[in-house]
């Protein structure tokens, strides 16, 4: 029997790309970051309490997935403005506040 001799790409840890913490936190708009912080802490105590990595990584794959929505920031507002429209049966007043508009659109 022989062994391959191409190499393999090197993985670091079980998470996908872009689904380390650093990569997810880097990649969301300021206002997002602390509270990212927060539910990653939350679910680092979780994981310690139970010894149980779901909770962990159910958590990782929500941000990531806001961490991709985030990454072209003018891209986000603009579904965010669209998003509150449709919901709200309103067109989003061109001054409002965009924390106003995020909790229009329930994001």
């Amino acid at each position: 029997m022989t062994t391959s001799t191409s190499p393999r790409p090197e993985r670091r840890g079980s998470l996908a790309r872009g689904a380390s913490p650093a990569s997810i936190r880097a990649a969301l708009l300021p206002e997002d970051k602390t509270v990212f912080d927060a539910a990653y802490e939350d679910a680092l105590e979780r994981a310690r309490r139970d010894y149980d990595l779901a909770a962990l990584h159910d958590t990782l794959e929500n941000w990531r997935r806001q961490a991709i929505a985030q990454s072209d920031p003018e891209a986000f507002r603009l579904m965010v403005r669209r998003a509150a429209a449709f919901f709200s049966g309103e067109p989003v007043p061109s001054d409002e506040p965009f924390a106003v508009t995020r909790a229009k659109a329930g994001m």
